[in-house]
């Protein structure tokens, strides 16, 4: 049922998009059949528009990435919503719960900023950059590559990381996952794991019905973006990188 609720709602927002975002939802191709059948939990059409973004980001890097991560932020948190895959054997490595940024909501998420100082998520396409050691030990460092929508990502140190409050026990005593400042926390037993499979140039995407970023991603766009090269990888978001 819940399915059926998110397709329509994505229909509905197709049509008033217009021929954008209609293009952004059509036919599924042979990667997202592929990756379906792998993870019959997720969304097919969130699927769909994440391997459409993920073309996009290859075509403008000039490499594919092995690995791809899926957030599907309409879904509570109390549901194991992040997704990762291995695209070179297009086989499911992850199925995993995932935090959500204290401003963005309680168990469900609704709002999204790429302010500083928000504490909320972001959503839209980024790169995964290199690892380190920092206050929530091993973490991991994004490139968002939307501007005015995740752009910032570097700069707001949205990062992903293991936290004590992912878990199982948070859901029983409060009916959903504790929440981060705006990064993507996973559960601390498989963030090295998960870390290390997607570091250094895997695409993740985060996916929420938003009418804003579904009209206005360049990810999504049928131009792919161009000619106006609004992609953040040639903009602000490489800046950002350069300079932290």
């Amino acid at each position: 049922m819940l399915h059926r609720v998110r397709r329509t709602a994505l229909a509905v927002l197709c049509a008033a998009a217009g021929p954008a975002l209609a293009q952004a939802a059509t036919p599924p191709d042979p990667l997202t059949d592929t990756l379906a059948a792998a993870a019959p939990a997720l969304d097919r059409e969130v699927l769909a528009l994440a391997t459409q973004a993920l073309a996009c980001a290859a075509r403008h890097a000039g490499t594919a990435p092995r690995t791809l991560g899926v957030i599907d932020y309409s879904q509570p948190s109390t549901q194991p919503r992040l997704w990762v895959f291995d695209l070179h054997a297009q086989r499911l490595l992850f199925e995993e719960w995932v935090a959500h940024g204290r401003n963005t909501g309680q168990d469900r998420a609704t709002r999204f900023s790429n302010q500083d100082g928000s504490y909320m998520s972001s959503l839209g396409g980024f790169l995964t950059e290199e690892p380190y050691v920092g206050h929530n030990g091993y973490s991991l460092r994004l490139r968002g590559l939307e501007p005015g929508f995740n752009d910032r990502a570097r700069e707001r140190a949205i990062v992903i990381h293991g936290a004590p409050y992912v878990s199982q026990d948070l859901i029983r005593s409060q009916g959903r996952l504790g929440r981060s400042l705006g990064c993507p926390a996973v559960r601390p037993a498989i963030a090295r794991a998960l870390i290390d499979t997607i570091r250094d140039g895997a695409f993740l995407f985060a996916y929420y019905p938003d009418p804003a970023w579904l009209a206005g991603s360049p990810l999504l766009a049928p131009d792919c973006g161009e000619p106006d090269a609004r992609l953040a990888a040639h903009g602000t978001g490489a800046r950002h990188a350069a300079a932290n």
